[in-house]
């Protein structure tokens, strides 16, 4: 497995494209010296969770590494496919408490290295959940210019549905936010630059408002300089770039300014945070031990 992180925006012209053409969803120059190790990064957060009109206290973790997938299946290839693309893949996993029962939520986020795909525009999103009443799954196929849905659920009326849409060009996904601030494909907004997008929001707000996907506008700001904050991980100077919907909700996500520019944390209007508790690089896949349980103090997480 190849490392990776995260991609940065889009826009109808970007600072390092000409006039009228859409940057493309490609690795940076210097990219795969630094992300191409073989090691994830894993970072842990302590998470405010909005949720039945209160907000619940759980932990989420960040995982984003690179792999080679396959345009036709969209999955991680194991090789000998002729349709192989690398990608950087962002697993974003919420623990958190309701009451006496608990939610388990999964979403994963898939933005092309290759040129495909406007700047920061994923190839796939998926989104699971898991909860005591039961779990429901949503999948998002993305190419250039649309995109087909398909979601499953526990819920009456909301079993099995499918839904194509369109998708413009310089549109954004709320999901790829913590890849999109790290300006690793190059930079959209700049230091105090603002830029209004179409804007999808996440996923797992759809699906607990039962809400059908749909397109909204975001107004999009970077900070014109660098602030001090402090969270569980330490200190950190960091940048803010902050998403402003046509309904006046918003979300500020603060990156760390030196490289490779890790999210810190973000804050939402409904009370919605998360907080750096650590980070590590490592080849998690290789630590299923049960000794390999230590390993997580390193992200301030209970074993």
């Amino acid at each position: 497995m190849r490392t990776l992180v995260f991609l940065s925006l889009v826009a109808c012209a970007s600072a390092d494209s000409s006039a009228g053409e859409v940057a493309k969803s490609a690795a940076s120059t210097g990219f795969w010296d630094h992300w191409g190790d073989g090691q994830a990064e894993l970072a842990g957060y302590a998470l405010v969770q909005p949720r039945y009109g209160e907000l619940r206290q759980g932990t989420a973790v960040h995982v984003t590494v690179t792999e080679d997938f396959t345009r036709g299946d969209r999955v991680k290839s194991e090789g000998g496919h002729g349709d192989e693309y690398p990608v950087v893949k962002l697993n974003a996993v919420r623990d958190f408490q309701t009451g006496i029962y608990d939610y388990n939520l999964l979403t994963s986020v898939f933005l092309p290295l290759d040129g495909s795909m406007p700047r920061g525009q994923p190839t796939k999103l998926s989104f699971s959940g898991q909860e005591w009443c039961g779990h429901v799954y949503d999948q998002l196929i993305v190419d250039p210019g649309k995109a087909q849905w398909t979601g499953h659920s526990y819920f009456d009326g909301e079993a099995d549905r499918t839904k194509g849409m369109s998708v413009p060009e310089d549109a954004v996904f709320e999901d790829a936010m913590p890849l999109l601030g790290r300006d690793l494909a190059g930079r959209v907004v700049g230091p105090g630059e603002s830029v209004e997008v179409p804007w999808l929001r996440a996923m797992l707000d759809h699906r607990f408002a039962h809400e059908p996907l749909a397109l909204t506008t975001a107004t999009l700001t970077r900070s014109t300089g660098t602030r001090e904050l402090t969270v569980p991980a330490g200190t950190f100077t960091v940048y803010d770039l902050t998403a402003t919907l046509a309904d006046g909700s918003s979300t500020t996500w603060s990156f760390e300014q030196a490289a490779p520019h890790r999210l810190i944390a973000w804050q939402g209007s409904d009370g919605e945070a998360g907080k750096l508790t650590g980070s590590v690089r490592d080849p998690y896949w290789a630590h299923h031990g049960n000794a390999d349980a230590k390993l997580r103090e390193a992200l301030n997480l209970p074993e």
